[in-house]
């Protein structure tokens, strides 16, 4: 009768729980040390800055700060410079993010074929990402020169432009040109990441759909897309948060102009230049907000996407 209780013999789950438990304890051990330092190169700076962004803090005077509550908060909302500049943010992104995303692409499924060359051409695909930023702003600026700069000059030789355009500085064509400038630059990043999501698609899913006389760009939407998902996910994430934050490529073709300045470069001008450190601060604190909705959003929306084709 004693073999026939419940007791008498432990299920499975109760043997594995120990062993799991086990486990995490483990595996939180080995995470403490990096996840302590992520705190304290991430987590006390980001409080230090939602603190300033609740005072009246001053460059030019930080020894006695004020509590203003969400002064500074409503001030940016009050601020048509602060609107345009997260226009010119969101833009920017989804602009760039999309293009890159395409482009990247086609070029990933380029170099994903079998031709004589092909490690030539990926090396000398990845030269634009290569390139300090710094670099290939001052190079795009030369280039958008409206005396100087090469495409005007060969747009007036060929008839295309009846006069030399400033690029960088003129109010319609400033931040498409900066756009240009990002796609250029990293396209050839977003080309990686998809080539190494296309090299893991097993070879017998494209020898069964030539086998089956398949037509390949239903093979391109029916397998590769598909299962090229998940590095894309992966890839317009990793662009996403790197061009919410844009800076620097914008600061050195346009400086401060109001028609392409980010929420970065806003942020900036107020601490430095306007010395509101107050300000800035409730800038920064803003732009992290925006940062963290959208990559969260990604991530439910990827979720979501890859779970239901995975049932």
């Amino acid at each position: 009768m004693a073999m026939n209780s419940p007791t008498a013999i432990p299920s499975s789950s109760a043997k594995k729980r120990p062993l799991s438990l086990y486990r995490v304890r483990t595996a939180w051990i080995f995470l403490m040390p990096a996840l302590l330092v992520l705190l304290a190169v991430t987590g006390w700076p980001f409080v230090r800055t939602f603190y300033f962004s609740l005072t009246n803090a001053h460059l030019s005077d930080l020894s006695e700060l004020q509590f203003d509550g969400f002064q500074n908060f409503l001030f940016l909302f009050e601020d048509p410079n602060w609107w345009e500049a997260v226009w010119n943010t969101l833009l920017f992104a989804s602009v760039s993010v999309s293009l890159e995303t395409l482009l990247g692409l086609g070029v990933a499924l380029v170099l994903n074929m079998h031709f004589k060359g092909r490690n030539f051409v990926r090396a000398a695909v990845l030269i634009p990402w290569a390139i300090p930023t710094v670099v290939s702003a001052r190079m795009w600026s030369w280039m958008y020169h409206d005396i100087y700069g090469i495409l005007n000059s060969v747009g007036v030789k060929l008839g295309l432009l009846a006069s030399p355009v400033a690029w960088a500085a003129h109010p319609d064509l400033s931040l498409w040109s900066v756009v240009l400038v990002d796609v250029w630059k990293t396209t050839p990043f977003m080309a990686l990441l998809l080539l190494a999501g296309l090299q893991t698609i097993p070879k017998d899913c494209y020898e069964a759909a030539k086998v089956d006389g398949i037509n390949p760009l239903r093979v391109f939407y029916r397998v590769t897309l598909p299962l090229l998902m998940p590095a894309i996910l992966v890839a317009m994430i990793f662009r996403t948060l790197d061009a919410l934050r844009v800076f620097d490529v914008i600061y050195i073709l346009t400086g401060t102009n109001y028609d392409t300045m980010s929420m970065s470069i806003y942020a900036r001008q107020q601490l430095f230049d306007f010395q509101n450190i107050g300000t800035g601060s409730a800038a920064s604190v803003l732009l992290f907000i925006l940062i963290g909705g959208i990559t969260i959003g990604y991530m439910a929306i990827g979720n979501k996407a890859l779970g239901g084709k995975e049932r």
